[in-house]
This record gives structure tokens, C-alpha cells and sequence, in this order.
């Protein structure tokens, strides 16, 4: 890796970490791009490049994320999302819907012991939402195939 490819990636990690500790607050991504020194266009292309997805869907990521602990907290779906930092209700139901797989409504009715039951740490790496979850047609034809 060449020294200016090292010093993308510290420009990067700097904007992640304003994702990661500002989540609820409101970010664009030209405020991520001034946080990486770059100019908006430029770190869209090199944030997906190093993360795989784009700014926009990290930090959408990590409040879906923040939302599950809430509601796993007995949290109202309204008030997760507004803590999280979204301020459409359906905006957020329908992300939460594409990344968790179910309504955010759902979530908060299931059962969730064995994740109480959980250093707080596994249970943020087991519950991580991801982007790209199998599709419930190839569980199923993977539960058929054996």
C-alpha cells in the first residue's frame, strides 16, 4: 500500500468515527467529506471503495443498529427513531424493514433473552444488521438441499 493509499484510509477512518459517534446527529455527506478532507464526490467514491457500501447507507446502518438496542429496550418505534437521528417514521420503518428483515414493530415484540442474556459487546457483533442478509429464498432452498 503506498503512503497516499495509508493516508486516504486515516482521511476515511476519520469521517467512520464521526459516523459511528455522531450517528444521531445530522449528517450529510459533505459534512463527512470536510471531516476526510475530500470533496464530497470523491469521498462517496473512496468510502465505498474501502467499506463497501456508501456513506449514507454506513450511517443508516448504524442507526438501524442503535434502533434494535432500543427497541430491544422496550423503546416505542417512534422514539427510536427520533433517537436515532431520522425524522420520517416511514422513512425509518422502511430501512429498518430492508436491513433487519422485519418492521421495526415486529422486532420489538420478539423475544429478545438470549441477547439480554449477553455481554453487551457479543451482543452488538451478534446482532449487527448487514446489508446484503441472504434471502429467504436461498435459506430456503439451502434448508431443502440438506
Amino acid at each position: 500500500m503506498t503512503p497516499e493509499e495509508l493516508a486516504t484510509l486515516v482521511h476515511l477512518r476519520r469521517a467512520r468515527d464521526l459516523i459511528d459517534r455522531d450517528f444521531a446527529q445530522p449528517l450529510d455527506v459533505p459534512t463527512m467529506a470536510r471531516h476526510a478532507l475530500m470533496s464530497p464526490a470523491h469521498f462517496s467514491r473512496q468510502f465505498r471503495a474501502a467499506y463497501g457500501e456508501t456513506p449514507y447507507s454506513y450511517l443508516m446502518t448504524r442507526r438501524i443498529e442503535r434502533a434494535m438496542a432500543l427497541l430491544r429496550g422496550g423503546m416505542s418505534v417512534t422514539d427510536a427513531c427520533m433517537t436515532v437521528g431520522c425524522t420520517s417514521l416511514g422513512s425509518f420503518s422502511s430501512r429498518f424493514t430492508e436491513v433487519v428483515g422485519e418492521t421495526p414493530s415486529a422486532y420489538s415484540k420478539r423475544e429478545h433473552r438470549a441477547v439480554a442474556a449477553m455481554p453487551a459487546c457479543v451482543a452488538k457483533v451478534h446482532t449487527r444488521p448487514t446489508r446484503n442478509p441472504p434471502s429467504r429464498i436461498e435459506e430456503a432452498g439451502r434448508d431443502a438441499a440438506t
